[in-house]
Parts: C-alpha cells; structure tokens; sequence
C-alpha cells in the first residue's frame, strides 16, 4: 500500500481516533499511527497478570463530550451510558463512610445523618452548578479564541465568549468570577459544616494537579469538573476505545499500531511526514499530533527549527506527573468493613480538607504520602470480561506522586509505594491482602517511558488557570503551530485532559477549512 496519505495522525488514543475518524469521514485518505501494540493511550486495556487486564491508565469517562459521541455515532458501535452518575464511596477507618451522589435526591439520607442544612445546602449547590454549566461548556466545547488576535474574527469570538457570561444574570456571573480564583478549600467550607461531604465534593479540583486543597485557583477546577461531568460510559475505559476503533475503521481510517514515530519531516518550515522507528517514512501535507506538546516539538522535530523564544515556552509549559497507577488482581471482592452488604464501583479515600492536603504535601518534597489519596474503580463489576469468573481487578490512582521521587524510581521505591496502596486499602478492606494475587505498579517514569507522557503527566499537563485559557502556549492554543500542516488534537491542547474527546474533535477546526479541504490543501 502507499506510503502517501492525505492526513497522518500521531497517536491512537482517545483524541487521536477522534480526529482520524472525522478527518476520514470528510473524504481523507487516514492513517493513525500507536507507537504501542494496542490501540487506547490512556486509556487502553492491558493484560497486567495473567487472565487479568486493567481498566487504563484513567478511568474516569463522565466528561466524554456526548457532541463528540453523536458526531462520530458512537452509539452506533455499542457505546452506552449508564443512567446516573456512579456513586463515590468515602471509606471511614471507623463507621459506615460516606457513599457521594451527585443528583441531590440520591445524596439527601447520606448528607442528612451528618448534616441536615448540609441536605439543603447541597441542592442549592447543584442548582447553581446546573445554572452556570451551559456557558462553561460553552467555553470548554467551542473552538479557543485567540486572546492575542485583532483580527474581526478574533474579537467577534471573544465578545460573544464575554456575553455568555453576562447571559448568566449578574448574581450568578459574579459568583463565578468570585470563585475562580479560590482555593476550594475555601469555597466548599462556605457550602457544608461536613468534612467529609468536603472532601468528596474538592478532591477532583485537585487530582492531577500540582496543588492541594488550599491552593489557589483549584475552585476553577471544581468548576470545570462539575459543569462537564454527566453519566458515565457503560463498560468503562475499555468500552469507549473499542467504539472509537470500530467508528474509526468504519470511516476508513487505517490504524498501525506498535509504530513508533521517532522524527517528523519539516521542509521549508511545513511538514512532509514522518519518519518511524523502523526508518520507515510515510508521506503527509498534514499531521495532528495527539502526543504530548513537550514530546512532539522537543523529541520529534529537530531543535534547530525552532525559535528560541517558542522552545522556551514549551519548555516552560508545566507537566509534573503527580500520579501513579498502581492495578491489582484479586480472587474476589475484598469487601469494605464498613459497607459489607456493598460492592461499590468507585471509592475514594480522604475523610476531611487537612487529609488531602497533608497527602499533597509529601510531593513538594519529592515524596509521597504515607497516607496518599487513592481513587480506586472496580471495573469488573461492569466488565467481568477483564478477569477470571468470580475475580476483580482493582484500578488504584494514587494521587500526589512525584515524578523525581528523592533517591529515584528504584525496585524498594516501587515496592514501597505498593505497600503504602496495600496498607491504606486494608484499613478499610481487612481481606485485602488474602485476595490478592496480582500487582502492577507504574510511577510517574514508567508512563513517560511507555506511553511518551513527558513528566509522566496524565492529562498531558497541568490543569491550571492559566494553562487552560492558553493551552499548551498562545502560539498553539488553537492547535495550529508554527510549521505548516502540523496540529495539536490531543490532551496538551484546548480543552484539556480526561477522557473528553473534546480536543480531538475541536483540532478539526483547525486542520480544515470550511468546505472540508484540509488547511494544508488549501494553501497550495
């Protein structure tokens, strides 16, 4: 087959399978190229142990964008939603936990026996998350304005991105000025006297972050969190992918996997195609790069061809990994003492602010906590196919581990880290350890090294305020960049990480012109 393709995709992920398929659905000869054996990133499913495969790397799909579903007909392939959100459930070392819901009438009886003005604080919170959601979508699931444009475009983009904030009232649209700068520490202790209701409610401001609770700026993170969060996908992780291959093979697309991009081909500043490790070369006037920014501009293209000042700024572009993956095989539910009638999906650990600020704190430090925050998914409970029948795989995010561990990611510092995930986890499942019989542990390292995350980060860098409204810098934050034919469409652009397809979706505003012409072709 020829080595001539009309787009090239780097990366067969999320993200990239989503602009592959749109890409092949408008007429575009496709190939997408996985350095990896199997198709996924992040979100891939691997056989860990034998008979036993993981969840990927992030589990958590309730903030796919279900635009990006019916834009690739996703549900054509299978895909399905549960019908609520998946309760949380926050173990306690002593007493029954607290089991959080996001609809209001779920969560009253387990707020109530805390906290009953924490009940009605709780719909009112909700009230105003749903209130505020549509603009935040609205500026997280549109094409980026460019803050640095005059052009009538430009400014046209920006004024209406202004508007819908005002469109808010003027109650609501100050609230949310007022927060996003908070710490959600502060933010939540206004809601709820609970501190475990607290809890529940912040710690998504702040996994992947390099930031606690009483860090500033992490309310904006809660925000965005809560505004896109809706039901989750049936079967996970693993599910999505295999909706995403097969819409993308439908389409057309050619998928290649364990084919490792190792340069990009640049020719009077434009893009040619790529080279693979194999010493392969495939031709291409147009590439989207789902890869991490860091790894695209500073490995794969030759630093001679970049300017200083933009080699500074990707340079400077922060993704310091905080977190490792650590999966567990098991003969059987290890059921949590205090829920033993329960099989809870997903559980969470932290009971109060200071707990999830203490865990943060090891990693400025270059540790990690011995009481780290462990966000844990079952996902056998909705796919036994990932285990033995009557088995379970445990999917352990810890949370607030250092890429540069002090002394280095040697054997006694993995070890240790799976002990701490053991220990934590047997003090609220005592039969833990008797069901085990299978581990897996990947630092911050091992994801750099095996998945080409620079600094191990998983959202492919850090959720911050200001690397969200210029993403990953004002020269590509509308996933153009400075070699012509070359795109951004995965994580480290606009919108961000997750499991979102969003990036994907919105670079193909970029890479085609509005009669469907790649950018690349229309410029000859």
């Amino acid at each position: 087959m020829s080595s001539r393709y009309d787009a090239i995709v780097i990366g067969g992920g999320p993200n990239g399978l989503t602009t592959a398929t749109l890409l092949a659905k408008a007429g575009r000869r496709v190939v997408v190229l996985e350095r990896r054996d199997q198709l996924g990133g992040v979100a891939s499913s691997d056989e860990f142990h034998p008979g036993y495969r993981s969840a990927g790397l992030l589990h958590d799909t309730s903030s796919l964008r279900r635009w990006v579903v019916d834009k690739l007909e996703l549900k054509k392939f299978g895909l399905e939603f549960h019908r609520h959100s998946t309760p949380v459930l926050i173990p306690q070392k002593e007493g029954p936990g607290y089991l959080h819901f996001r609809e209001p009438d779920k969560a009253k009886h387990e707020i109530s026996v805390r906290s009953k003005s924490d009940a009605r604080n709780y719909k009112d919170f909700r009230r105003f998350i749903r209130r505020v959601s549509p603009t935040m979508r609205r500026v997280f699931d549109e094409f980026p304005p460019d803050l640095a444009g005059n052009e009538l475009r430009d400014l046209w983009q920006l004024g209406r991105k202004a508007a819908s904030l005002r469109l808010l009232g003027k109650k609501d649209m100050m609230e949310v000025l007022r927060v996003a700068p908070m710490s959600v520490a502060d933010w939540v202790e206004e809601w709820f006297d609970s501190e475990i209701l607290r809890a529940a409610i912040a710690a998504p401001a702040v996994t992947h972050g390099y930031t606690g609770p009483w860090s500033p700026g992490t309310s904006f993170n809660l925000l965005l969190s809560e505004t896109q969060a809706q039901p989750s996908v049936k079967g996970g992780p693993a599910a999505l992918v295999r909706a995403l291959a097969s819409a993308a093979t439908a389409a057309g697309v050619e998928i290649r996997t364990g084919s490792r991009v190792v340069r990009l081909n640049i020719l009077d500043s434009a893009v040619s195609g790529v080279t693979l490790e194999n010493g392969e070369t495939l031709e291409a006037s147009t590439v989207a790069a789902s890869c991490h920014p860091q790894h695209l501009f500073l490995q794969l293209i030759p630093a001679n061809l970049l300017s200083l000042d933009f080699e500074k700024e990707i340079s400077c572009y922060r993704s310091r990994g905080t977190a490792a993956k650590v999966n567990l095989a098991l003969s059987e539910y290890p059921t949590f003492n205090g829920r033993p009638d329960a099989e809870p999906m997903m559980i969470r650990t932290g009971t109060s602010i200071n707990d999830l600020e203490r865990a943060f704190d090891a990693v400025k430090y270059r540790d990690f906590s011995n009481e780290p925050m462990l966000e844990i998914y079952v996902p056998t409970l909705e796919d036994s196919s990932l285990a033995p029948p009557g088995h379970h795989v445990f999917s352990v995010l810890v949370h607030w581990v250092p890429y540069d561990l002090e002394g280095g990611w040697t054997d006694d510092a993995k070890v240790r880290l799976l002990e701490t995930v053991l220990d934590n986890v047997s003090v609220y499942s005592s039969g833990l350890r008797n069901a085990l019989v299978g581990v897996e542990v990947q630092t911050p390292v091992d994801l750099e090294t095996e998945y080409g995350l620079t600094g191990g980060h998983l959202y492919q860098g850090e959720h911050a305020i200001d690397q969200m409204l210029s993403r990953p810098t004002h020269h590509c934050n509308r996933y153009s960049t400075p070699f012509a034919g070359l795109f951004l469409c995965g994580s480290g652009s606009h919108p961000g990480g997750g499991l979102t397809c969003a990036p994907g979706a919105l670079a193909i505003e970029a890479i085609t012109d509005r009669n469907g012409a790649t950018a690349a072709e229309s410029s000859r």
